[in-house]
């Protein structure tokens, strides 16, 4: 990675956490996550941010290839990973489910985000592998 890439990670994340929070100003909790999801993908469109959704990875497991083994929430400029919740609390398990995610996608940043409480902030969690 460049010399620069975490200033640049950082920028990027700071941008999907506006969009995310604009979302969640105008819809507030209660919602789906297939709706946060869907919304959450316009900001990007309008903030000019490439993503990919529900981008479907394999894993392998000794010499067995799983495909399709995990679906990644949301793949923004091909380096972050935002996963998306609508839950009534962020457990330990969601933390680690980020985490693997990241390591099984060979990515260094993942957001995960809860649309489901009062401030956005509150439901927030950046993490760096």
């Amino acid at each position: 990675m460049a010399r620069d890439g975490p200033l640049v990670e950082q920028k990027l994340t700071e941008r999907v956490i506006g969009c995310a929070i604009e979302v969640h100003r105008v819809l507030g909790p209660g919602l789906l996550e297939s709706a946060y999801e869907s919304c959450l993908c316009h900001e990007f469109e309008r903030a000019e941010i490439r993503f990919e959704r529900q981008v479907e990875l394999p894993i392998q497991y000794k010499a067995h290839v799983v495909e399709s083994a995990f679906r990644i929430d949301l793949l923004v400029e091909g380096t972050v990973v935002v996963e998306l919740k609508a839950i009534d609390k962020l457990l330990p398990i969601h933390e680690a489910q980020l985490l693997t995610y990241l390591r099984l996608s060979e990515k260094r940043v993942g957001l995960l985000l809860n649309f489901n409480v009062t401030k956005l902030m509150d439901g927030l969690v950046r993490r760096v592998r």
